[in-house]
């Protein structure tokens, strides 16, 4: 079998990480491999030293009319029995699942397209999503709530969406002394409490500006040690810095880069807390935390509620309400047995439904089920059939 996965994006985030260990595990089950990326993206650099077929596209240059792009896109999905597609936010004349449909289907290539997203995008179109019926094609959600919304509002057929969640390794995320100890000493904090953490990309859906009007509003009566980790960068990062200076929060607020390590992180947090405003499906971050046994503070979003059950692992709030996430964090701590509780229930959430190797075999299953089933069937018989299962 020949798996193909197109990541339209030079950034580095929770689903990048996702294509690449994919890529990793797949390679030792025996599976050939083709990666189709933008040049000197975060995912090309990673995989290029990889026995894969890495090809690569000029991200700026490449449009929906491109002949040589789709030359190249051709070239590279006629290897592949399946690809699998992130969707992401389109571009002025660009999207890259509308176009690798119609590289496949100008080459009349046996490749199924299967698109792949987490994130409920209103503004999206159902092309993004289904862009040629004509085609040999699916869809995955990594949230049920992902697929009750494409099912209801994009009158896409229940029989062609599939929820697979992604999981995580919950050998590396899992609580450990000796990486406590260390990760203690490099940020040593021995005057704070508690420590909560924020991780993901430094842009405004992520809420970080709520997060930080109400820990301003904590730090004057009921939390005046409270102290947070920012993990991650991106395009708001200047601005989050001048808004800490204004709310006079620089002692109270550490700044970290991107990691390819947040296991660290977490080890070093009480709990983490995810204030975002819009745009989230399942953050890879719930999941881990969770897994090292540090509950949760989340925005009701997307499918976060599949994992972050409100009360007993952590707590649920309304998105950008930042009274209700003030309150949230003091209660969170200002009960120890009860966030002794919701700390001694994380863990197993994770355990139980999302780790990793077992849901990779459940994409690999399912990949080969839609493979096996397309040989000398059309495309409407095809989707009938394997997308049942």
């Amino acid at each position: 079998m020949h798996l193909g996965f197109i990541e339209d994006t030079k950034l580095h985030g929770g689903t990048q990480l996702w294509v690449y260990e994919a890529i990793l595990f797949y390679l030792k089950q025996g599976i050939e491999i083709t990666l189709l990326t933008p040049e000197n993206g975060w995912l090309a650099n990673e995989c290029k030293n990889y026995s894969i077929n890495l090809v690569t596209y000029d991200y700026k240059k490449i449009t929906i009319k491109d002949i040589q792009g789709l030359e190249i896109w051709i070239k590279a999905l006629r290897k592949c029995d399946v690809a699998i597609c992130t969707v992401h936010p389109p571009r002025e004349k660009f999207h890259c699942s509308t176009f690798a449909a119609k590289c496949i289907k100008k080459a009349n290539l046996k490749t199924i397209l299967i698109t792949k997203t987490g994130t409920v995008v209103p503004t999206y179109r159902r092309e993004f999503y289904l862009p040629d019926q004509s085609i040999k094609s699916s869809i995955i959600t990594i949230t049920e709530f992902t697929r009750s919304y494409l099912i209801q509002n994009y009158n896409i057929p229940a029989d062609m969406v599939k929820t697979i969640y992604q999981g995580i390794n919950i050998d590396v995320f899992s609580s450990n002394e000796e990486r406590n100890s260390i990760i203690k000493t490099i940020f040593p904090l021995s005057d704070s409490s508690p420590i909560l953490g924020c991780i993901g990309s430094l842009e405004h859906r992520k809420g970080h500006l709520i997060l930080l009007k109400a820990i301003s509003k904590l730090i004057r009566k009921d939390l005046p040690k409270i102290h947070l980790l920012i993990v991650g960068d991106g395009p708001d990062e200047r601005f989050l810095r001048e808004t800490i200076l204004d709310l006079k929060l620089k002692s109270k607020i550490t700044f970290i880069p991107f990691t390819r390590e947040p296991e660290k992180i977490y080890e070093r947090i009480d709990f983490l807390v995810l204030p975002s405003l819009y745009k989230e499906g399942l953050p890879n971050v719930i999941l881990e935390s969770l897994a090292t046994n540090k509950p949760i503070i989340a925005s009701d979003l997307g499918g976060i509620s599949e994992v972050v059950k409100d009360g007993n692992n952590g707590y649920l709030v309304e998105p950008g309400n930042v009274d209700l996430l003030a309150e949230a964090i003091n209660n969170m701590w200002s009960d120890q047995k009860n966030y002794r509780r919701l700390r001694g229930n994380s863990r197993q959430t994770i355990v139980k439904n999302f780790n990793r190797t077992t849901q990779f075999k459940k994409f690999l299953n399912y990949f080969r089920n839609l493979s096996m089933n397309n040989e000398g069937k059309s495309g409407s018989t095809i989707e009938k059939d394997n997308l049942k299962q």
